[in-house]
């Protein structure tokens, strides 16, 4: 049994024309490779025929003859594939064979797993829904941006929660404050030799020094050219956990050759995401020049600026803006990537001279940054 389960495997990665060597299939395997074959047999042109002679048209896929419907489709992977391998089989529906239908379609929408791949197809296609898909996708991108926003949270509000101070007491008992040495020596009169144990009667904590972030003003400048979606979404959902925090006034805003200020749905950032339009020019000239425009106290100042560098403006005019940025106080930290993986792809000639002239180039994920802006206002 064991050895017919793993020849079937090998016949669904395979592919048709296998047959002879790993045998046929179970009806239910069958089912499952005609959902596979409707996926990616899409690899192939229309011109090349991907069907051993003999084989039976009910079970061609992806070239337009395929009896399966998307959202037939999608319902019958999700009955026959565990969570895992349908996740897969979405992302590459929509990242690898741009099946946008999978997010314009409210019968497939109301399927689909909520996850990165399918909030990025939202982003990208949402101009292409009607009102009751555009409901639904909205619906599909806060239950994603909630779970992010969940496992970020935690990691950037301990950046602002201030340093030890081991000097002071503090009557809150925080686990993470707990001063174990000091504890251990003035509870050894409490000591049970019979247990062989301490008994805590007054456990010591540590105070944490207080940041003054209130005083503070980061700006959050986003690229949304097509290339930084990633970027995009951990702005959104980090402008909003920063907004939550209430530690600092914060300012969003997303640029391609114009600049929209979205500070005021800061605070949702489903709504901030909604109004991204991916794709265009790049200005960034003229987003520092607008963040400079809301500079009131420079050296309380943070500027984030969000790019791949590839500037369709004045190099020369970005220049002199950051320059005079700098000078004056304010704080420039330039990312070439700000996702969890962090992983750049940026003009390394212009980072190069940005940093020349004062300004903080790295790939970061929203902790770090989150650090870095911490670091800057202690």
């Amino acid at each position: 049994m064991a050895n017919k389960e793993r020849l079937s495997r090998w016949r669904l990665i395979m592919g048709a024309g296998s047959e002879e060597l790993c045998g046929g299939l179970s009806p239910e395997d069958e089912e499952r490779d005609r959902c596979l074959s409707f996926l990616y047999d899409r690899q192939y042109d229309s011109g090349r025929n991907v069907r051993p002679a003999g084989a039976s048209e009910e079970r061609r896929g992806g070239l337009g003859e395929s009896q399966l419907t998307v959202p037939e489709w999608i319902d019958r992977v999700h009955q026959l594939f565990p969570k895992k391998t349908v996740e897969r089989l979405e992302c590459d529906a929509l990242e690898r064979y741009q099946l946008d239908e999978m997010v314009t379609n409210p019968d497939v929408l109301s399927r689909a797993q909520p996850n990165m791949t399918l909030l990025k197809a939202v982003m990208q296609t949402k101009h292409l829904m009607n009102q009751q898909v555009l409901a639904m996708a909205r619906e599909l991108v806060r239950k994603v941006t909630e779970e992010l926003a969940q496992s970020l949270r935690r990691e950037m509000q301990q950046a602002f929660q201030g340093a030890v101070n081991r000097l002071k007491r503090s009557h809150i008992k925080i686990a993470k404050n707990f001063d174990i040495g000091a504890t251990i020596q003035r509870n050894l009169k409490h000591y049970d030799p019979q247990s062989r144990r301490v008994v805590v009667q007054t456990p010591l904590f540590f105070s944490r020094i207080h940041r003054q972030t209130d005083t503070w003003h980061t700006i959050i400048l986003v690229d949304q050219s097509g290339s930084m979606i990633d970027s995009v979404i951990h702005a959104a959902i980090s402008a909003s956990v920063f907004y939550s925090m209430a530690c600092m006034k914060t300012t969003l805003c997303a640029f391609d050759t114009e600049v929209v200020d979205m500070s005021d749905d800061c605070q949702d950032p489903v709504e901030t995401l909604m109004r991204v339009q991916l794709g265009g020019g790049t200005d960034i000239s003229k987003a520092m020049r607008y963040a400079q425009s809301l500079v009131s106290s420079p050296s309380k100042t943070i500027v984030v600026l969000i790019s791949d560098f590839y500037e369709g403006g004045s190099c020369g005019q970005l220049l002199r803006t950051t320059k005079e940025l700098s000078e004056s106080g304010v704080q420039l930290l330039g990312l070439a990537a700000l996702d969890s993986r962090a992983e750049p792809n940026y003009d390394r000639e212009l980072g190069r001279q940005l940093v020349g002239l004062g300004m903080h180039v790295a790939a970061m994920t929203p902790g770090e940054m989150a650090q870095w802006v911490a670091d800057k206002i202690r």
